[in-house]
């Protein structure tokens, strides 16, 4: 079996992360976990400058999705909003409050893991 190609479509991720983009999420990063994980095919992880900021970006991106018909399959961490978690089946969001992302280092866990460039110039999915 040939390792993944990163011309998969991953077209809910970029919908994803342009949603998260035009709320002033940073450091979009998604990584390609096909033949890696067998729960999703994709992590897409940014950053806020606060867990209040956390929150409005993972609940503007549920809307965002919501609008467009993609519902998640569950969510967790919106009460706190330190590591908010959007499981879309194929791509799994995490939006961290800035420190929480270095402590748990999720790109340094998956550094196996392809990046693919996301190109955020299309305008987000908004109602």
């Amino acid at each position: 079996m040939g390792a993944p190609t990163p011309s998969v479509n991953h077209e809910r991720a970029r919908a994803l992360a342009r949603s998260a983009d035009s709320r002033k999420a940073e450091d979009l990063v998604l990584l390609d976990l096909r033949g890696r994980a067998s729960f999703c095919d994709s992590f897409l992880i940014c950053s806020a400058s606060s867990g209040r900021q956390a929150r409005a970006i993972a609940d503007g991106m549920v809307r965002d999705l919501r609008a467009a018909g993609m519902t998640p399959i569950g969510v967790e961490g919106m009460e706190a909003g330190r590591w908010v978690l959007l499981d879309y089946g194929d791509v799994i969001v995490h939006v961290f409050d800035g420190p929480y992302r270095d402590f748990y280092d999720l790109e340094g866990l998956w550094s196996d893991a392809p990046r693919v460039r996301l190109q955020l110039d299309a305008p987000a999915v908004h109602a």
